[in-house]
């Protein structure tokens, strides 16, 4: 496995991302498992979460809780960098509401630490802006969770240009990481990936191969990833992950998974080297 950076940290190049294994139409736990466990075996030491990512009212964490059973079980667990957000929340209705209070963010950091069974979270991200509270005072909240140990590395979710400078001052210039949606079917992300290129902040794409119920169309949707694919004998969803590898150093996707053969199949875009002129025809996409 290839690796890159958050912070002092060394990651496998592309991580983990939880949420499929949690909402709607998610799999038996077994199943669940399996994925992360297959990840694990492939030399995934990256995990995306949040404390948002669940179904019903009544089990908020549930996805936290799922990768923290499956990392005490098993032997490469303890080397993961598990990633976690606040400030999201889900009624149970299937809507997505939010609370970005600085009381909220660290009662839900708390509640977070207790679910994974840590004394540190290695990486807390605030999850999505709150129009109701000043970006300030919720990056505020992270700064406190920083400075008081219980979390060890600081990321935002969801950030513009202005806002990944302004956290990073509000941080002290401790902004680790970016964690923004990228995709070839959305892309206004660029100009963040291109600060965060300067800054050498990492940057984590999220539903980087377009979403848990397109993801199997994205060759399918665009051509030209279908066409670099089959010239390499590989998945379409392959070619994505190493055209956004490609893009800079600092990128780490995160593709979302519920089976053990779709993360491996997306780890696989590590070894995949795209010529000069292939990622010039996907990035006219």
């Amino acid at each position: 496995m290839h690796t890159r950076r958050i912070g002092d940290v060394e990651v496998s190049a592309i991580g983990l991302g939880g949420m499929p294994m949690s909402i709607e139409g998610r799999p038996d736990e077994a199943r669940s498992l399996a994925t992360i466990h297959a990840a694990l075996d492939a030399g995934v030491t990256l995990i995306d979460t949040a404390d948002a990512y669940h179904r019903d009212a009544h089990e908020v964490g549930h996805n936290e809780t799922l990768i923290a059973k499956a990392l005490a079980s098993h032997d490469l667990g303890k080397d993961v960098l598990v990633a976690t957000k606040g400030g999201h929340l889900r009624p149970g209705d299937g809507s997505w509401t939010l609370d970005g209070s600085p009381r909220h963010l660290k009662e839900a950091c708390e509640a977070s630490l207790r679910r994974l069974g840590v004394e540190a979270i290695g990486l807390y991200q605030f999850h999505r802006p709150d129009p109701r509270v000043p970006y300030a005072e919720s990056v505020g909240a992270i700064r406190d969770l920083l400075d008081e140990g219980k979390i060890l590395m600081a990321g935002i979710s969801n950030a513009n240009p202005e806002r990944i400078g302004q956290a990073n001052e509000i941080l002290g210039g401790r902004l680790v990481s970016v964690q923004n949606h990228f995709s070839p079917a959305f892309r206004s992300s660029e100009p963040e990936l291109r600060l965060c290129d300067e800054l050498g902040i990492a940057f984590l794409p999220w539903s980087p191969l377009g979403g848990i119920s397109r993801a199997g169309e994205l060759g399918s949707a665009y051509a030209p990833f279908a066409r670099v694919a089959e010239a390499h004998g590989v998945s379409p969803q392959q070619v994505c992950l190493a055209w956004m590898l490609a893009k800079s150093p600092v990128v780490v996707p995160i593709p979302g998974s519920s089976r053990p053969e779709t993360i491996r199949d997306s780890l696989r875009a590590v070894d995949l080297v795209l010529a000069a002129e292939e990622i010039a025809e996907l990035d006219a996409v």
